[in-house]
């Protein structure tokens, strides 16, 4: 049986935050690379590579957002919903990769201290710019995200938010530079490439799992437990068990009737059970069940 589950507004919600970021994305990689370089400052480089890599991150979510908006076919029974997951876990790899390369780069201005310039004034100014610029983005995606309910847009909001902290960061150093302690300018690409790293692999550990068949919490499972419990009929169930599927979720249980009852009975309680999930937990996908017979005591 193919199952459907259309979210045309979650997709058209993630396409519309999608290109918005893609479009402040753009101008703040042209202006921060352009400003660093002509304002010797390897943090505002840093920087503008960070945000270059939410560009190539926005892209990536479009690419899933397209894919996994598709309906079940015949090799894809359930929908391709895991492509979010799949995107979550390119986000992370992406982040772990960027975070390495600007250790790589300031650790080695930081061995010859000697050779570090002084930056020029207006790499303090593009820094705070970018910084309201990425905080502001940030507020506007997640809340996007948390209305529609949407893990991979909420890893791409919080990519947004570990710019907004960088461009902070930046801003310090740039400031510290200006100051005359030229270290701070290096430290503050060294700061934003362990940030950006430690991002990307919580993304990219989390994704993993995912696609792993991770469980969802204890709490949800609960909630579904009980939902099941309350079924006209139904004597009890075990072996209940639950696998993300994108921010969906596919549900295994066996239900507990009595064995003095037809099949027809059994089949219908089975139905009972499953319609009131679906129609209780909208995060559920489908619901698969098993009729095992057991004396009433």
């Amino acid at each position: 049986m193919h199952i459907q589950h259309d979210t045309p507004n979650k997709h058209q919600a993630a396409k519309r935050s999608t290109w918005i970021s893609v479009a402040v994305n753009i101008v703040l990689t042209i202006t921060q690379l352009v400003a660093g370089v002509f304002a010797h400052s390897q943090a505002l480089i840093a920087d503008a590579i960070h945000s270059l890599s939410d560009l190539i991150a926005d892209f990536v979510v479009l690419f899933a957002n397209h894919h996994s908006q598709k309906d079940a076919d015949d090799d894809h029974h359930y929908g391709h919903q895991r492509y979010e997951n799949a995107a979550s876990l390119v986000l992370g790899t992406l982040l772990l990769v960027v975070g390495a390369g600007m250790l790589w780069s300031a650790l080695g201005k930081l061995q010859h201290p000697e050779a570090i310039p002084q930056v020029k004034p207006i790499a303090l100014w593009v820094a705070l710019g970018a910084l309201l610029s990425k905080e502001l983005l940030f507020r506007y995606m997640l809340a996007v995200a948390e209305r529609v309910r949407s893990s991979m847009l909420i890893a791409n909001a919080w990519h947004a938010r570990s710019d907004a902290a960088s461009s902070l960061v930046v801003a310090l150093g740039i400031g510290g530079n200006l100051l005359g302690y030229h270290l701070l300018d290096p430290i503050a690409a060294l700061v934003v490439g362990l940030m950006v790293g430690k991002m990307g692999w919580s993304f990219a550990w989390d994704a993993m799992h995912d696609l792993m068949d991770r469980a969802v919490d204890e709490a949800t499972i609960e909630q579904i437990r009980q939902t099941l419990l309350g079924t006209p009929e139904l004597i009890g169930i075990h072996a209940l068990k639950t696998r993300k599927m994108g921010d969906l979720i596919l549900v295994d249980v066996h239900l507990e009737v009595d064995r003095t009852m037809s099949v027809e009975q059994g089949h219908h309680i089975a139905v009972q059970a499953r319609e009131r999930v679906l129609a209780q937990h909208v995060d559920v996908l489908n619901l698969m069940t098993h009729v095992d017979p057991v004396d009433v005591k």
